[in-house]
């Protein structure tokens, strides 16, 4: 049993993750919603740069004075080395009401996961640095690692030196093999050391609607005619064939759902052995609905739309064919260069929410 209250028994949600293997994590790391995340289940949650951005747009007379307090300890830190201190206490906050789930179920969940700061992403030396520190900000940190070129030796080093992982800003079924191949190399070269894995817990993230997101623009761009319903089901059939081939490989990594902008986001991936991680309000509106909790992982996705896809989208091919995408193919593909900007961009957003701390504007009132 999750640690989920009575308010939350009843819910879609904590239906599911009391009948299926299908686990809830929450994607934000708010306190306020993530109390009500566990509440109806959830046994993880995610932070990045743009999470943070948000809780501290909507938390901000709850950090402002911690700002100031960081400011004032640390005269001559940039607006940047003080909006990653945030970070880490954000992050820090939430794992510590995750940490008593972590215990119990042995580091398979109960994790806060971090994100490393996306403007590392061609540096595999700089990653597995910051994934170390981070991993040792508290006993149940997840840390999230980009599935670019240099990422994917980030990711095999990181998960040997005893570092769970998160892979991120991944959207195909390529990205997703060769992180579950990295992974394998990390355990092995542990497992041959002597070095315990119990309690080790990664997992690979398909951000399905982000690639949704692409094959729209892609649309407008190259005047494709199609479906409109078509390009909701492009990233559960990446999601679901990736799960069918993990299974028979047998990969000791679970996957994770997320950048939710349907429904089917959730529920198609209902039954397996997977974590969903939707935000505070998906979770709301999940829970609010009467959509059935019944096991849809194993049912393909229809082939007229599978083939429609391929047929019209050579980004489709591309993300759901295995050998579509070279390791050295990660950083040019569209979904990864469209996430990696808006993750940047929302670091330096983040610098801004301190410069007004630091440096009030003198022209506002």
């Amino acid at each position: 049993m999750t640690q989920a209250t009575a308010a939350g028994y009843n819910s879609p949600l904590h239906q599911m993750t009391q009948t299926t293997p299908t686990c809830l994590w929450n994607d934000s790391a708010s306190v306020t919603e993530l109390t009500y995340s566990i509440e109806h289940g959830a046994v993880g949650a995610t932070c990045n740069p743009v999470i943070v951005l948000g809780v501290l747009k909507k938390e901000i007379a709850n950090w402002k004075g911690r700002m100031e307090a960081l400011l004032r300890e640390f005269p001559t830190a940039t607006e940047d080395e003080v909006a990653w201190k945030i970070v880490r206490e954000i992050s820090i906050r939430a794992a510590g009401l995750l940490e008593p789930i972590y215990e119990a179920q042995r580091g398979r969940n109960g994790r806060l996961s971090i994100q490393t700061d996306p403007r590392l992403y061609r540096s595999s030396k700089a990653i597995v640095e910051q994934a170390e520190e981070f991993s040792r900000l508290a006993p149940n940190m997840i840390v999230k690692i980009p599935v670019t070129s240099a990422g994917i030796p980030a990711i095999e080093e990181a998960t040997y030196r005893g570092v769970s992982i998160n892979a991120t800003v991944s959207f195909t079924l390529p990205q997703c093999v060769a992180v579950a191949e990295a992974v394998e190399r990390g355990l092995k070269r542990r497992e041959k050391e002597g070095k315990d894995i119990s309690t080790m817990g990664p997992v690979c993230t398909i951000m399905v609607g982000r690639l949704d997101d692409w094959l729209k623009v892609l649309i407008e761009k190259d005047n494709i005619a199609i479906d409109p319903g078509y390009l909701e089901w492009a990233g559960v059939a990446v999601f679901k064939k990736t799960y069918k081939l993990f299974r028979e490989r047998g990969y000791r990594i679970r996957l994770l759902s997320a950048a939710f902008r349907n429904h089917m986001h959730w529920s198609e991936m209902i039954g397996g052995d997977v974590v969903i991680s939707p935000p505070y309000s998906w979770q709301v509106r999940f829970n609010q609905s009467d959509i059935a909790i019944t096991p849809r992982i194993d049912k393909p996705v229809p082939s007229p739309m599978v083939e429609e896809l391929s047929a019209k989208f050579p980004d489709f091919r591309r993300a759901y064919n295995e050998g579509g995408l070279s390791i050295p193919e990660f950083d040019s593909f569209g979904p990864t260069r469209r996430t990696l900007r808006q993750f940047i961009a929302a670091c330096h957003d983040l610098d801004a929410v301190v410069r007004d701390v630091l440096l009030p504007n003198p022209d506002v009132s």
